[in-house]
């Protein structure tokens, strides 16, 4: 999908203000709490770029006589579309406006009512469950309820129309809810597995309730791997029906009621994901057969064949033989969000924007774009930035927006879940990307679209942060394993392109947060997402031996994990999770510098350094650090990103900043005064 930036929108804009010096003497220079920064030097330029990604981006969909609804993703306003099977297009559409995305989708067994679950950023205490009478597709959907586990990640109508959902909310196990239509109320069952961390399955009968959980998200720890609960609806009572040979398993990814079968799958990590048919009558019989995928999930079935999702693209089961088969397909699918069967064709939903309609028997295919087909197609929520003198690249999911600097138009490049960090090496994208989809990479000059240029450990899922070590030719990335716990650190040669991979270079509870070089050394970013163990540990490690050098855990007032690192000279500059600023003599180990910088950077954040200068950005603010007393400043208040998973601020050869202001791309020209 192309569109274009004119150049008649763009507006050069002006920051006044003076550089602020901190008055501080000795070995250890220490702002006072909540430090005030003053505003940027007044030849400071602001080019607005545009959207930054503009796409119908989705997350969920499901399929109702003739027609596929669909939920959107890190779109604003949240909504769901109506995509009519005959026509092609999009009939309807309504909008919930809580949240950020909708992950579920469910209707009841009349057709009547499509009830949506959505996913919020923080808990506002407004409604996350709706109900939209399709009936009356014209009127609007109306909020009906609210669990407190804030996100729902599946629902299920049971035959009598009572809804259950399930989903989680950090640092709480997730429940079983239950909307009942008649009273309008919304009631909490009970938590099933108190060492999960969520759940993302559910599947209802007349009788029995399952639920599905795990610890995809925020593994390790003592958190549980995958579970499946069978709740009596009469009695009220949870027991385990867990298969033996999915316990493994991080998570429970799906579930549905197929006949007298329930079918299970599970997300992989360190093994393959799984399916498993159970028989309702007797869930002690069942079989499991293990898959190529990393993640089974969105089950269909038609017969005696039951159809699945994986990453790799659309299988097939049969009961009746054991045997699981590929679908036929001619292309990619990428991420797949709806997959339904009707009348001897699938209908396929897929992350890039489009449906595909496939004739199983016939091994044919169609395929409609969304945003062709009536889909509003709107600024999203942004992943990592890249940039050189001639293409700036912002990533979204699904998708990743190369803006062209000569002439403002834009591209939409296909790359499957999310570019959650990423740099341009002599004209050339390298991406770490999420989940489980290793490193990335696009040559404008040759490519059409980004393909994998290195995979890494499954369970090293979640890359987040990109570097480049030019001593070595090492591109560095740091990860996150969410089902395990801890992470690692990556290499690639971009020279004789060998990999390597090592675990838990910091300890077996920190993730790599972030990572930065310095003369061949990298140092890497602690990071600990649970309640107990280290935190905020910094190592200098040796890419090439994979060996560590050295290691610092910083001062005690640096409370929570490393969020960003850059070098500039012989010092190692750091922000934590919640605005802590500290810096590093790097010869001689030791922190010289901190400060308090809450009211700049309350969260997330990410560094780089151009011109000579450490620059730093959060979701409100863009700021820069004197290189010689550590004082910060601000070039751009209020910068108010629109990021879906941190904030990113990358430089191009020149110097020129590139970041998000709102949901649009700014290149910043930023030439301090002293």
């Amino acid at each position: 999908m192309q569109g274009s930036s004119s150049m008649g929108r763009r507006q050069l804009l002006m920051a006044g203000g003076a550089l602020g010096l901190a008055a501080a003497a000795g070995p250890l220079l220490t702002e006072p709490a909540q430090a005030k920064a003053t505003t940027g030097g007044p030849c400071t330029r602001i080019t607005d770029l545009g959207p930054g990604i503009e796409q119908f981006a989705l997350m969920s969909a499901i399929q109702v006589g003739d027609t596929v609804y669909i939920g959107s993703r890190n779109l604003s306003p949240t909504q769901v579309i109506a995509f009519d099977v005959p026509t092609r297009k999009v009939s309807a559409q309504t909008v919930l406006g809580t949240g950020h995305s909708i992950q579920a989708l469910a209707a009841d067994s009349t057709g009547r009512y499509l009830y949506a679950g959505v996913l919020v950023k923080a808990d506002e205490g407004k409604p996350n469950l709706f109900r939209w009478d399709l009936s009356t597709p014209d009127k609007p959907a109306v909020a009906i309820g609210r669990t407190e586990d804030r996100d729902i990640r599946d629902l299920a109508v049971a035959p009598d129309g009572t809804v259950y959902a399930v989903g989680g909310v950090p640092g709480k196990a997730p429940a079983l809810w239950m909307y009942d239509p008649a009273t309008g109320a919304v009631s909490k069952l009970g938590i099933p597995d108190p060492k999960a961390t969520l759940a993302r399955a559910v599947a209802a009968t007349d009788t029995t309730v399952f639920f599905g959980a795990g610890s995809v998200l925020v593994g390790g720890d003592g958190a549980s791997k995958a579970s499946l609960y069978a709740y009596d609806r009469a009695a009220g009572t949870f027991s385990n029906v867990t298969p033996t040979e999915m316990e493994k398993d991080p998570s429970l990814r799906d579930l549905a009621v197929f006949g007298d079968r329930l079918v299970v799958s599970t997300s992989g990590s360190t093994e393959p994901a799984k399916l498993a048919v159970m028989d309702l009558a007797d869930l002690s019989s069942y079989t499991v057969t293990p898959t190529s995928g990393k993640v089974v999930k969105n089950l269909t079935a038609n017969g005696d064949l039951i159809y699945f999702a994986t990453d790799s693209g659309l299988h097939s089961y049969s009961t009746a033989t054991k045997a699981v088969a590929p679908v036929k397909f001619d292309g990619d699918l990428g991420e797949i969000w709806g997959l339904d069967h009707a009348q001897g064709k699938l209908t396929v939903v897929s992350g890039y924007g489009f449906v595909a309609e496939i004739d199983v028997a016939a091994g044919t295919s169609a395929l409609t774009d969304l945003g062709q087909a009536g889909a509003p197609v709107s600024p999203q929520t942004t992943m990592g930035i890249a940039a050189d003198h001639r293409y700036v690249y912002v990533g979204g999911n699904n998708g990743i927006a190369r803006h062209d600097l000569r002439n403002s138009k834009v591209l939409n490049l296909r790359a499957p879940g999310e570019a959650k960090d990423a740099e341009v090496l002599n004209g050339v994208l390298y991406t770490g990307q999420y989940s489980s989809q290793g490193m990335w990479t696009y040559d404008p000059t040759r490519d059409e679209q980004p393909h994998q240029l290195a995979a890494f450990p499954s369970e090293q899922n979640r890359p987040l942060d990109v570097c480049y070590d030019p001593v070595n030719e090492l591109l560095l990335v740091g990860a996150q394993s969410d089902t395990e716990g801890g992470g690692s650190l990556w290499t690639y040669s971009t020279k004789t392109g060998k990999k390597a991979v090592y675990t838990n270079p910091v300890d077996d509870i920190q993730l790599v947060r972030a990572v930065t070089t310095r003369e061949g050394v990298a140092y890497l970013g602690g990071d600990n997402p649970t309640t107990q163990g280290p935190r905020c540990t910094i190592v200098a490690f040796d890419p090439v031996a994979g060996k560590e050098l050295w290691r610092l855990d910083l001062p005690a007032s640096l409370t929570t994990g490393v969020a960003a690192l850059a070098v500039h000279g012989k010092h190692l500059y750091g922000l934590t999770r919640k605005g802590g600023f500290f810096v590093v003599d790097v010869p001689i180990r030791r922190v010289i510098h901190t400060a308090d910088h809450r009211a700049l950077c309350p969260g997330f954040a990410a560094m780089v350094t151009s011109r000579g200068i450490v620059y730093g950005v959060s979701d409100t603010t863009l700021f820069r650090f004197h290189p010689k007393t550590f004082a910060a400043s601000t070039v751009v208040a209020e910068i108010n990103g629109a990021w879906y998973s941190g904030p990113h601020v990358n430089a191009d050869s020149r110097g020129l900043l590139y970041t998000m202001r709102g949901h649009n791309l700014v290149r910043i020209e930023d030439r301090p005064v002293s």
